[in-house]
């Protein structure tokens, strides 16, 4: 049975149906969810982990937006007052849970699942990549979001050692009289150092390291220690995630391959594209690529055969979020994260494609092999490369 009942559908504020809980994974494990912070500086890491869980009869659902400090962080990060616009935020979406088990019981696997270390897009934070999160560990896979500390997520925090008291770091726009590339590109490298320390993390653990978590104690992150497979690992990200996941393929070898969700490829230096050493598949939306953008993706499919290209008909730069679910069909065209495409295809196209990628370059026994052909682009909803000479759907 189904760990949570399915969502049901309503009627959205501003017309439409609209979603009011996110999709369950549709894989055979049941899905927990834990926060987890380690540190007490901004050098630490804070991530959600997303991971097969054993079946729990009443288990705690968490909150999408976890804190309404995130709902004046999208305020400030989309240019509008935190005084009317936190408020509207945390009406329409304070409420929405992820179907997850809180702190559910993790489920041992003697062969170790494998692990993917995920980077949140500019403005966004660890909770709005929940359906394909939830969707990849329902596959058996360990999910880890992390919530970057570069001023690039709305808002996140760190805990102070001794009295624990929180430290906000709020987006932070380009200041004035800097050039964007230099400030987006330090924050590229500072992301991707912290997609490594995640990496680091789990070595430790594995390593039978004590690793507290300052969050939550009651959460022993030692029951992760002979249940994931170091050798198996990837690197996954959505826009500014998507070219952390990029680089993070430079700067740590024992990343075997990356998923771009709709990469943002301007930070990323040039004189770093020989260098990426494994296979990359970008999953690009209709609406948001440029041919200068598609043409730095084939630099990297011209040193790698196996990188990949396609581009996911019908949809806009956050169908791969979490939004595309949560918005009612009018409110979604209006603010324009939702395109013709549905969202729950949509969801399946991309991490079927992920899957597959995935089994490829992780070795994985899995048979996701048999979603192989939209790694080429073949499919009513998908081509490959280029989307700017695409019709619309």
């Amino acid at each position: 049975a189904d760990p949570v009942p399915p969502p049901r559908l309503g009627r959205g504020n501003m017309g439409g149906e609209q979603s009011l809980v996110l999709p369950l994974g549709k894989g055979p494990h049941h899905v927990g969810c834990v926060d987890v912070m380690v540190g007490h500086t901004r050098q630490g890491l804070f991530l959600r982990l997303f991971y097969p869980c054993l079946p729990q009869e009443g288990a705690e659902r968490p909150l999408w937006i976890p804190r309404y400090e995130y709902c004046g962080g999208l305020a400030d990060f989309t240019g509008r007052s935190q005084r009317w616009c936190a408020p509207l935020l945390s009406v329409a979406f304070g409420s929405c849970r992820v179907p997850a088990s809180w702190k559910g019981p993790f489920k041992p696997c003697g062969s170790g699942y494998p692990l993917v270390i995920f980077s949140h897009g500019l403005g966004a934070f660890r909770t709005v990549y929940s359906s394909v999160c939830m969707e990849l560990a329902s596959r058996g896979f360990v999910v880890a979001v992390l919530e970057h500390r570069d001023h690039s997520a709305c808002a996140t925090y760190f805990c102070t050692a001794g009295t624990g008291q929180e430290q906000w770091i709020h987006y932070q726009r380009v200041p004035q009289g800097q050039k964007e590339f230099y400030f987006r590109n330090k924050q590229v490298h500072q992301r991707a150092d912290e997609c490594v320390r995640a990496l680091r993390l789990f070595q430790d653990i594995s390593s039978g390291k004590s690793v507290p978590n300052v969050l939550h104690q009651d959460f022993d992150l030692s029951v992760l220690k002979d249940s994931v497979d170091l050798a198996k690992v990837a690197v996954m990200g959505h826009s500014f995630g998507g070219v952390t996941a990029v680089l993070a393929l430079v700067k740590e070898p024992s990343f075997r391959c990356a998923v771009a969700l709709d990469a943002w490829m301007f930070p990323l230096e040039n004189a770093l594209y020989p260098e990426v050493p494994k296979p990359v598949l970008f999953i690009n939306t209709e609406k948001f690529q440029t041919p200068e953008s598609i043409a730095k993706m084939k630099r990297l499919s011209s040193r790698n055969s196996q990188t990949k290209i396609i581009t996911v008909l019908g949809s806009v730069h956050q169908s791969q979020t979490d939004f595309a679910f949560l918005s009612g069909k009018l409110a979604g065209h209006i603010f324009n994260v939702r395109g013709t495409l549905d969202p729950y295809k949509g969801l399946d196209i991309t991490s079927r494609a992920a899957l597959a990628f995935l089994q490829r370059h992780l070795d994985l026994r899995e048979e996701f092999d048999q979603w192989d052909n939209l790694l080429e682009g073949i499919g009513d909803s998908v081509v490959p490369e280029a989307p700017f000479c695409l019709s619309k759907l």
